[in-house]
């Protein structure tokens, strides 16, 4: 699976900036996982991407299996009976960075989409997935996003002044 690489400029000059003035950045990147990791969960309350464009929406075949399962209509397309996607998105912030996303295994697939038997067949011949599968880019930023980043670097620079 392709990992998703996001770089900016102003938020890479505000870093500089920042690193030039701070013995360790690990605050700094604390706060941007913090931030980013509300930012993401916002997005899946909303059920949008990064631009604020709903994601595609369940098909109405996972939607009766969720119905038959006792799981409800289940309509938001990224938020299953576990919930786990939704709440487990998790950061790692240290003096080089922050990283923010999720570790299950089927993170990459709701960022990326999967074609119909991509990864191959299971014990019976079924295609894995089942179906076609269309990215629901969950993960990523907006500009809003680059300018709260942004905001949040100043306010460490402005403590240091």
């Amino acid at each position: 699976m392709a990992r998703t690489v996001f770089n900016d400029k102003p938020i890479v000059g505000k870093l500089q900036a920042a690193d030039k003035l701070l013995d360790d950045m690990t605050p700094v990147y604390r706060d941007m996982g913090e931030y980013l990791i509300e930012v993401h969960r916002e997005r899946f309350r909303l059920g949008v991407d990064p631009d604020g464009n709903p994601w595609a929406p369940k098909s109405p075949v996972t939607i009766e299996r969720y119905r038959r399962q006792g799981d409800g209509d289940r309509l938001n397309p990224l938020i299953g009976p576990s919930r786990r996607l939704s709440t487990e998105i998790s950061m790692f912030a240290n003096q080089a960075g922050v990283e923010v996303g999720s570790s299950l295994e089927y993170s990459g697939v709701m960022q990326e989409g999967a074609a119909k038997g991509e990864f191959g067949a299971d014990s019976r011949g079924r295609p894995i997935p089942w179906g076609n599968i269309p990215a629901r880019v969950w993960l990523g930023l907006s500009e809003a996003n680059n300018l709260g980043i942004i905001d949040i670097v100043d306010e460490h620079l402005e403590q240091l002044v």
